[in-house]
């Protein structure tokens, strides 16, 4: 098979991301490496084959592929254009937080390069009809006879991503949307024995990419010295969501220990939400755990802050984040489309000295309350349209 044997070298080569660990003789983070290469193989499949005459968008993250970060809030979909194509994107806005695109000169795809943000698109700012229904026009001309919203579309533009924000999981509509090039005919061909070769090295090629790019933000976090701390970041052109505040770190826990986490609330914010990764950038499993919190999900203190304590074991609070065995992790906060971006604080307190650290009339959560919480997650989880 020609290729073959260069492809599974390719994917092999991978391993040389081990050193980016902090200890590359760990047998359990070894381990943990080695599935994380595997998913990105596999998350690296829904865009190896990508076509812009026939875009479609797809979950390249998901509940089950939660690498580099995965947001448990969002409902992810990329799809591969061509900027010098015209494309209508139709269906219904659904009943979510927001539904945002963000066209791109770039992406994270098998077949894609990194490249900025050419501009971001609100579906609330487009014309909707009674139902939440959409006709979204994308080129680089508006034509005299086109009746409804038009966004100018770069040249240099190769891909669209999308997100839909969700407080609560489960209920009500997720958006539904198609895409279609209009300035092509409709005339799908066979895939020549070159490019599926093409494509296959690209794809066992990709999990070094972005398996390394995942290591590689954490190696960085770590050189930062982030423990117990946080930074401001933006993403903006990396993947993230322009106009959002970024806040980013590393947890370490230590025995008889807890981190409690404080925060100031913005006095206008459209989005926001806490969330806990491993060391290797892989999003805490957030349909069996509480591994992160929303600004729906979250109970406010008294006082007007956010308060949450990350702890190996349920402390009995409200905002517990659980991050899943992990003594070590990341930790990232966001406020979206806010009015300012107050900076969390982290510190280590004694876990028998927790409930005097928090409010007096911060509730009790019994083992069958969190019980009835988790299944109640759990299902709302798996009743979003995940792919």
């Amino acid at each position: 098979m020609s290729g073959w044997v260069e492809r599974i070298a390719a994917f092999a080569g991978t391993s040389e991301l081990l050193s980016l660990l902090a200890d590359p003789a760990d047998a359990q983070s070894t381990a943990e490496a080695e599935r994380l290469f595997w998913m990105t193989l596999a998350s690296g499949w829904f865009t190896a084959f990508a076509d812009a005459d026939f875009p479609d968008f797809v979950p390249a993250v998901s509940t089950h592929l939660h690498c580099v970060g995965t947001n448990p809030d969002f409902i992810y979909g990329t799809a591969t254009i061509d900027g010098t194509g015209s494309y209508v994107l139709t269906g219904e806005r659904g009943d979510g937080l927001f539904l945002l695109m963000d066209i791109a000169a770039g992406g994270l795809g098998v077949m894609d390069r990194p490249g900025p943000s050419l501009g971001l698109l609100d579906f609330d700012k487009l014309t909707l009809d009674q139902h939440g229904g959409f006709s979204l026009l994308l080129s680089t001309e508006r034509p005299a006879d086109w009746p409804g919203d038009w966004q100018r579309l770069d040249p240099s533009a190769r891909s669209l991503s999308l997100r839909q924000a969700s407080y609560d999981w489960g209920v009500g509509r997720e958006a539904r949307i198609a895409i279609e090039r209009i300035d092509k005919s409709h005339s799908p061909q066979r895939r020549s024995a070159a490019e599926i070769n093409e494509r296959l090295s690209a794809l066992a090629a990709y999990p070094k990419r972005l398996s390394g790019m995942a290591l590689g933000f954490i190696a960085a976090q770590r050189s930062k010295d982030l423990w117990n701390r946080l930074e401001h970041d933006d993403w903006a052109g990396q993947g993230g969501v322009q106009g959002q505040h970024y806040y980013q770190g590393l947890f370490r826990l230590e025995p008889g220990k807890v981190l409690l986490l404080e925060t100031d609330l913005p006095d206008q914010v459209r989005y926001w939400n806490v969330q806990l990764s491993d060391m290797l950038w892989n999003s805490v499993d957030w349909m069996n755990r509480q591994s992160s919190l929303n600004g729906g999900q979250a109970q406010i203190d008294s006082d007007g802050r956010f308060r949450a304590v990350i702890a190996l074991e349920d402390p009995g609070v409200p905002n517990w984040l659980d991050p899943g065995g992990n003594s070590e992790g990341a930790i990232m906060l966001r406020w979206t489309e806010a009015s300012s971006g107050p900076q969390p604080s982290l510190r280590l307190v004694d876990l028998a000295d927790l409930r005097r650290e928090l409010p007096a009339d911060t509730p009790v959560i019994s083992p069958a309350d969190r019980e009835a919480k988790l299944r109640a997650r759990r299902r709302g989880v798996q009743l979003r349209r995940r792919w």
